[in-house]
């Protein structure tokens, strides 16, 4: 079933389930058991409840006018059971044909509640979806010899926009990636992605190495921790991990982990390995408080980049902790090693897709943290090129 217009079925998901679909029987179910009930008991027994349920019922599933087809159809099934059954008593009649009458008024008046909060939220998701399509479009399919897929999916449905993120951008040093948690939920962390997601683009054209890259990131967020008051100002920090895969032949992957969940490589043997950090560095945001460095090293501080084997059919998988932060009914943590061990997949796309599906069957549906997740596939040897598509995603956190 397609997406239907809520303005006509208030309450209706954009994805209906097989439930909510039978649910939307129930208005009729009513009517004919207060039909039935009334036909199969004696006329001291009223069928009211039946006639005032079915409109209320109808008042959260269906739309304005089949909420008053339902009313009207109640109102009238119960005049027409008082006045031919012969009920005992005038005065119970009346009180029953009013109560209906009644019910079905106030039914109405909830349906149009309900489609005015309806169109609200359909109103406030769309703006959260433009938004998010204007400023960071979705990463391309194909990239200079890389086949890209990414996902996100929210903890809570309906959550479009918050602090997990992702971006890809070509560029002239390579295609360079970022994957990242931002601390916090809500509006200040969206305003620290928009800050981290501006910085990479910039930084990632002009820096000629990651550990550059990673820098600018560093100091763009503590100019935002300076002007954010409260806790933030001093405890605002982003869990990021950078790559680089260079133009040319060198089969090859450069990564910088900045207190980010290792980043997973996937060969086409269906051997998987983690690829941890050789030095551990603090997230972005606190890297002052972390080792400067070696005078006599790079100068890159706790940004160290480190270079590892990326060979053509190899997938380089990025994700933050909803993945491995999702736990079973036992309390077990989700192991994506383990659960990816031996399975090859066609695609970044499928990748993702059975990922995704996994994590679900291993929380029962119920996790509790959003997911962004990155996975680039190595095809062919990269040439260099002009840089050409930019792409960026932010998401829920």
């Amino acid at each position: 079933m397609g997406k239907r217009d809520g303005a006509e079925h208030p309450g209706d998901p954009e994805h209906p389930s097989a439930l909510w679909r039978a649910a939307c029987w129930l208005p009729a179910l009513l009517l004919v058991a207060g039909e039935v009930f009334a036909f199969l008991t004696p006329p001291n027994y009223n069928s009211a409840p039946f006639f005032s349920a079915a409109p209320l019922v109808a008042a959260s599933l269906l739309s304005a006018r089949a909420t008053a087809v339902t009313a009207a159809i109640a109102v009238v099934a119960s005049v027409d059971i008082t006045v031919h059954r012969g009920s005992p008593s005038t005065g119970e009649s009346v009180t029953e044909n009013v109560t209906v009458l009644t019910v079905s008024l106030l039914a109405l008046g909830i349906n149009r509640v309900v489609r005015r909060s309806d169109s609200r939220l359909r109103s406030a998701r769309g703006i959260a979806e433009a938004a998010q399509r204007a400023v960071l479009p979705a990463p391309p399919a194909r990239l200079d010899g890389l086949r890209v897929a990414a996902r996100y999916v929210a903890a809570q449905a309906d959550a479009r926009i918050g602090g997990d993120l992702y971006a890809v951008q070509d560029t002239p040093h390579g295609a360079r990636l970022i994957v990242g948690d931002v601390r916090g939920k809500g509006l200040g962390a969206v305003e620290a992605v928009a800050v981290l997601i501006g910085a990479f683009r910039e930084a990632a054209e002009g820096e000629p190495t990651l550990a550059g890259v990673a820098r600018r990131l560093e100091h763009a967020l503590l100019r935002e921790g300076g002007r954010r008051a409260g806790i933030d100002q001093f405890e605002g920090f982003t869990t990021a991990v950078l790559a680089e895969v260079p133009h040319g032949d060198a089969p090859v992957v450069r990564l910088v982990n900045r207190g980010h969940p290792p980043p997973l490589l996937a060969h086409p043997d269906g051997t998987v390995a983690e690829v941890p950090p050789g030095a551990h560095a603090l997230p972005l945001g606190m890297g002052e408080l972390g080792d400067p460095g070696d005078p006599g090293d790079s100068g890159e501080g706790p940004d160290r980049v480190e270079e590892r084997a990326f060979p053509p059919g190899a997938t380089l998988l990025l994700f933050t902790d909803g993945v491995t932060e999702a736990r079973d009914a036992a309390g077990v943590f989700y192991d994506p090693v383990r659960r990816l061990a031996g399975r090859r997949f066609r695609s970044p796309d499928a990748l993702l897709d059975h990922l995704v599906a996994d994590v679900d069957r291993h929380t029962g549906g119920h996790g509790d943290d959003d997911m962004a997740l990155l996975a680039v596939r190595r095809t062919e040897h990269h040439h260099p090129s002009v840089p050409r598509r930019t792409a960026a995603t932010l998401h829920n956190e």
